[in-house]
């Protein structure tokens, strides 16, 4: 790939963001719009945003990397990434929305109103974002490495950079503006050169995969390692994407945004229909990849293989253009999902102890009542950001769209739990919630944190450490509602006021 064009590429897509979040500072005045864009983003945009920074790396690059190396058992991802906004249009999106909250520790508040409920949310959703944030500023500076040759770090301080600028400078309402940009600009990077690729795969006389040496178990399900663990991979993965999706702050942060729970649904219907649009794209360049790019399989590198194929089939001034844009698609991918971890993060720490020590700092005449979030917010969102840029330029990197699935794994163990039994049953209680987030938080956190130290073993204990879904979902659910039950007397006496505001629909008029 011609560098030149690539770093051109890179260039225009960071000036093009930064651009648009300035354009979003013009309607962001309050701390509403700071945080939730004043509540008034319509399905179309919020859509075409979820989508925006839904589609990570993992998505962009990494899907296509896990088909290229093991082949049809990664194509969960691409299903299980797009299935569990159905699990979240039917049990969470238009409560959420009605709770009022501007981030899950508020939700948390609100349903089992305890201190101690609160801070272990937020403590989650510190560590679920810097979980999902690393491997976005690794993967940029793996990214900018290839195709530019500069040192890595310089991909993922870019990233960092025009991130916490977005954030900083115009909140939700900005990061909103970009991330729907970021969306059809992804969605374009990766439909165009598939047209040029699928058309030079035809004139090679349509090769396939088993025509170049490639084994049976890369193409059928549920072959590698025995049947039992295979089986048990399989659905502990499917349990980590589906209930995963609705445990993420930056994807619940965007549900705040909608007028009402009505638009909330429609938005999240919408991201069905754009997220399956776009799924169908990095299978198809994981398949050609193991007919053009089967060298990079098992390599470290494998990633990178839908930024190498248009060089590799088509080659000339054409391939590095459509390298070129598949680069730009790249790095708006990086940058829409880290401005959605950035800005939930923030929202969380600007309500801890920053925001009081920010206040205590700050005059009260220099901001009214309007916008006194505002300040706590932008350094939040600095601090945010910091922390993950450190741990990814001093750590080794590990596979993109893995990493991101560990942070599934967490979330699904720890909010999924919170939001369905905290929407759907009314006698959870503060110690109940408290002891599932820390059985399941603890459970799948220690198994991610054991994976990477212990690396590839195969065996039982190996693959209920990689893949921790299975159990950990299901103690994280037993927990809370043992506890619960045990601690009936518990129950918040606000209970039946909270349940008729997250289920009563919004043309019934009630004080919410």
């Amino acid at each position: 790939m011609n560098s030149t064009y690539a770093a051109v590429a890179v260039i225009v897509v960071a000036v093009v963001t930064l651009a648009i979040g300035f354009f979003g500072l013009r309607f962001s005045r309050t701390t509403s719009d700071f945080y939730v864009a004043s509540r008034s983003v319509s399905p179309l945009w919020n859509g075409s945003a979820i989508g925006g920074e839904y589609l990570s790396a993992a998505s962009y690059l990494g899907i296509a990397g896990l088909i290229l190396t093991y082949g049809a058992d990664m194509l969960w991802f691409s299903v299980g990434w797009t299935a569990g906004y159905l699990l979240l249009l039917a049990f969470v999106a238009a409560p959420l929305r009605r709770s009022g909250a501007y981030t899950l520790p508020d939700f948390t508040q609100i349903r089992v109103p305890s201190p101690y409920a609160r801070a272990l949310a937020s403590v989650l959703v510190v560590v679920i974002g810097w979980l999902y944030l690393m491997p976005q500023f690794q993967g940029a500076g793996l990214v900018l490495h290839t195709v530019t040759g500069s040192p890595p770090w310089v991909g993922a301080v870019l990233v960092a950079v025009v991130v916490v600028v977005n954030v900083i400078s115009g909140g939700m309402r900005s990061i909103t503006f970009v991330q729907a940009f970021q969306y059809w600009l992804k969605l374009t990077a990766l439909g165009v050169p598939l047209i040029f690729l699928l058309h030079a795969w035809t004139r090679d006389g349509r090769p396939s995969p088993a025509d170049v040496g490639v084994g049976e178990g890369w193409l059928s399900p549920l072959s590698y390692q025995g049947t039992g663990i295979a089986m048990y991979a399989t659905y502990s993965l499917m349990i980590a994407l589906f209930l995963g999706t609705m445990g993420l702050p930056h994807v619940v942060v965007r549900f705040y945004t909608n007028p009402d729970g009505d638009a909330a649904r429609r938005t999240t219907l919408l991201v069905l229909g754009l997220l399956g649009l776009f799924y169908l794209m990095p299978a198809m360049y994981g398949l050609i990849g193991r007919v053009y790019a089967s060298d990079l399989a098992g390599t470290g590198h494998s990633d990178i293989v839908v930024l190498a194929l248009p060089g590799r089939m088509i080659g000339g001034s054409l391939g590095d253009v459509l390298g070129a844009l598949l680069t730009a698609g790249a790095f708006a991918a990086f940058l829409s999902t880290s401005s959605g971890l950035t800005m939930s993060i923030a929202g969380v720490v600007a309500q801890g102890p920053v925001g009081r020590w920010v206040a205590a700092l700050r005059p009260a005449a220099l901001s009214g009542p309007a916008t006194e979030g505002v300040p706590p917010l932008r350094v939040a969102a600095v601090l945010g950001a910091s922390v993950p840029l450190l741990l990814a330029l001093v750590s080794d990197r590990i596979a993109v769209a893995s990493s991101v699935g560990f942070a599934f794994a967490v979330a699904a163990s720890t909010f999924c739990p919170l939001l369905v039994l905290g929407i759907w049953w009314r006698r959870l209680t503060a110690p109940g919630a408290i002891a599932g987030m820390l059985a399941g938080g603890l459970g799948s956190g220690a198994a991610v944190v054991a994976t990477i130290v212990r690396g590839s073993d195969e065996g039982w204990l190996a693959i209920l450490l990689a893949r921790p879904a299975a159990w950990s979902v299901s103690l994280a659910f037993v927990v809370m509602i043992v506890v619960s039950l045990a601690t009936a007397r518990r129950v918040p006496p606000n209970v039946s006021r909270v349940m008729v505001r997250l289920h009563a629909p919004e043309r019934v008029r009630l004080s919410r």
